[in-house]
């Protein structure tokens, strides 16, 4: 299961929102070139930016920060956050991005997925941000009463490279993640699932195993990395480890009579 450290984008710096608050803002930095090199340095595999401003306004500001990082990194790079034209989706991937996400069009216009993923298959990626298990869009600000894994279902098929669930409710808080909604998210999606929101410590990062033999194949992570509860190196570490003693742990020899 790969981890994976999130930059959040809002006006130039790395910030945190609290459930997708907006009025709830904790800036972690201001040179996010400098925390995506610091990343990749501790090992991280893949980074995940999120462009705020654009997933709010549907207008990008962060594009400049954004063709610093992929130049200065040698990881891949993925990017959500207002992606919702062909066109935009197009732009982004011409600079450096290995991944566009698409959530608020993933919702609104489906036929705009199938033809990028027909386009660029195994770069584009669908977010499913969900409060109560309906589908929230435009940076989690508008309702909806669509299903989300009835929304997972409808992609499966089509060429995208993954699905990324983030529970709006247990996003920011450290509290945990949503096991039930990953674990549906998972039975629905024909594709990898990476979980997104409430990871605080190693035990929730472990908690997740139990779904890799499901789809769920990675993890974002951002509060608990910026704030020390979790170390990336350790829970690289930890994660390889739980994972190795699950597959090679025999089982319980039966009892003779």
């Amino acid at each position: 299961m790969q981890i994976i450290p999130a930059i959040d984008l809002l006006d130039g710096h790395c910030v945190r929102l609290h459930q997708g608050d907006y009025d709830q803002v904790t800036r972690f930095s201001g040179d996010p070139v400098a925390q995506a090199l610091s990343w990749q340095a501790q090992g991280a595999q893949r980074l995940h930016l999120v462009d705020l401003d654009g997933a709010r306004t549907g207008t990008p500001l962060n594009d400049a920060v954004v063709k610093a990082i992929t130049a200065a990194l040698t990881i891949p790079v993925q990017l959500g956050g207002g992606v919702r034209t062909a066109e935009r989706a197009e732009e982004l991937l011409a600079c450096g991005l290995d991944r566009v996400i698409l959530g608020t069009v993933a919702a609104e216009q489906p036929q705009l997925v199938d033809e990028l993923a027909r386009r660029h298959p195994g770069r584009i990626v669908v977010g499913i941000d969900a409060r109560d298990g309906k589908v929230a869009t435009r940076g989690w600000l508008d309702g909806s009463s669509l299903e989300a894994t009835a929304l997972a279902r409808r992609f499966n098929g089509i060429g995208i490279a993954a699905i990324i669930s983030t529970d709006i409710a247990t996003d920011g808080t450290l509290a945990g993640p949503n096991l039930e909604a990953l674990r549906a998210m998972a039975e629905a999606s024909a594709v990898p699932v990476i979980a997104s929101g409430g990871v605080g410590c190693l035990e929730h990062l472990l908690s997740l195993l139990s779904l890799v033999p499901l789809g769920v194949e990675g993890v974002i992570l951002g509060r608990a990395l910026y704030d020390g509860r979790v170390d990336l190196a350790e829970a690289m570490a930890a994660v390889a480890d739980g994972r190795l003693q699950d597959v090679t742990t025999p089982p319980e020899s039966a009892s003779i009579a």
